[in-house]
């Protein structure tokens, strides 16, 4: 297969390999955790403080044990997804403070666009899974938010979510709520129906937040996409050589834990590192580097026979424009095209993770649905070359009548539903809209049409009481 973006020898990734066992041994990784430095030290890891050594006989032995592939089971089975080797899923955006309005203004985010995000994501012909904190709302208390999230995810969506890992206690609570949804927590021990963001804190840490939430969600089955975000000039190596081999370190070493916690664990290797501007200080996830950064991760996680992370429609851009349609479909196209499995971001965010947009989600939506169809391959059957029908028609013939064109019209080709095709009079009747003015029309019209996925109401009654029962604790 050729492709003009780097495609990493053995020899290559064998080099980035060696590079983080060398630092996994001699300069190690701290864990700011004191159950997991006792796993460690139980399965005869040398450990100072709260620094962890590895060899690379440990990383191997967690490696064997780590699947290539698993099903995440949604609460409507028909919506299931696999991930790893050649399956993908698209995500929503995740973690931002803010909601971008139509007009550009920026707000803080509330739990009504959450439930919002929620809505557009049952709604979407090309998001597969819901997401986790698309947005943070300001207007809910930062101790108890992640369960109206959970609950959120759980009753407006009946697609597979992901988990709440923002401390031992959020994911605690998670799997209970996730136990309620599937009549048990016994149910969900040997079934996956959750995915969770562990973060490493670069360089080289991991908080006892992340480190808390990945011993239980190992410890109950429940995924965890182990990343690194390293900022290539600031928290990393200015070179993306040495962020491959940082990264790679940090990822290594988290998905070694989930492992001594329970072998088998489902895993996925992840990262969205990227350059730091060195005119601002700020991270950029509209550059190039970090499209180069998601192709090479891609490679290092087949590499070790995983599933593999990334971001998608990023971009630096604060608001729905040519910039942000650049940046972010660079970003998109390479995940997909390059092997990621789990591709988080794929729609709504803007301004390097700092807000959230409707009409962007809309945009980057309909993008990932091109991104599949283009990456869709020709079934190059007798029937579908269908020789005789270009006999048929001959020379100087035309296709346009022919019955095998009406039969396969609405089918064959990719529809868009909201970028134009108009030619300029049709377009300038309709009030010469641009393309996140349509947006703007189509989320108004999305969210009037939603209707509530079904569920048995006194799950919902239980989940509900879990909650409340929480917070008032």
């Amino acid at each position: 297969m050729y492709d003009r973006m780097q495609e990493l020898s053995t020899q290559n990734m064998e080099k980035i390999h060696g590079a983080s066992m060398d630092l996994l041994k001699t300069t190690g990784v701290s864990f700011n955790d004191q159950e997991a430095l006792e796993i460690f030290k139980a399965n005869g890891h040398r450990v100072e403080g709260s620094i962890v050594f590895f060899e690379e006989s440990d990383i191997q032995k967690a490696l064997k044990t780590a699947p290539r592939r698993f099903t995440v089971h949604a609460r409507n089975p028909s919506k299931s997804v696999e991930i790893g080797e050649d399956d993908f899923v698209f995500l929503p955006g995740y973690g931002a403070p803010f909601v971008m309005d139509a007009l550009g203004e920026q707000r803080q985010a509330t739990m009504e666009d959450y439930d919002n995000f929620c809505k557009l994501i049952q709604t979407s012909p090309y998001i597969d899974m819901n997401g986790w904190m698309m947005v943070e709302p300001a207007d809910m208390p930062h101790d108890t938010v992640h369960l109206d999230l959970n609950l959120s995810n759980m009753l407006l969506c009946d697609k597979p979510f992901m988990g709440s890992p923002v401390s031992r206690q959020g994911a605690i609570d998670g799997i209970e709520m996730a136990g309620i949804l599937w009549g048990g927590k016994e149910n969900i021990m040997d079934k996956t129906v959750s995915v969770s963001l562990i973060n490493s804190l670069s360089p080289l840490q991991f908080s006892d937040e992340m480190i808390g939430a990945l011993i239980e969600l190992a410890r109950h089955n429940q995924a965890c996409v182990v990343a690194s975000l390293v900022m290539a000039g600031g928290s990393g190596p200015v070179t993306l050589d040495g962020v491959l081999a940082l990264q790679n370190a940090e990822i290594l070493a988290g998905i070694t834990l989930a492992q001594l916690v329970r072998p088998g664990a489902p895993v996925i290797y992840g990262s969205t590192s990227s350059a730091m501007d060195m005119k601002t200080g700020a991270l950029s996830i509209g550059a190039p580097e970090l499209s180069k950064n998601i192709h090479l991760v891609a490679q290092m996680a087949r590499f070790y026979n995983l599933p593999a992370r990334s971001g998608g429609g990023l971009t630096d851009s604060l608001f729905p424009d040519a910039q942000a349609g650049a940046e972010s479909a660079l970003a998109l196209s390479t995940a997909a095209r390059g092997g990621i499995n789990f591709i988080l971001h794929s729609c709504g965010i803007l301004g390097s993770y700092i807000a959230m947009s409707f009409e962007k989600f809309l945009i980057d939506e309909e993008v990932c649905g091109m991104v599949r169809s283009m990456i869709r391959p020709l079934a190059l059957t007798d029937e579908s070359i269908d020789i005789d029908v270009i006999k048929e028609v001959g020379i100087g013939g035309q296709y346009l009548t022919h019955p095998k064109t009406f039969q396969l019209c609405r089918t064959e080709f990719f529809m868009p539903t909201l970028m134009s095709r108009k030619n300029p009079d049709a377009w300038a009747k309709g009030g010469k809209k641009r393309v996140d003015q349509l947006a703007e029309d189509k989320v108004a019209q999305r969210l009037a049409a939603y209707e509530k996925p079904e569920i048995d109401p006194e799950i919902e009654k239980q989940l509900t009481n879990y909650v409340e029962k929480r917070k008032n604790s």
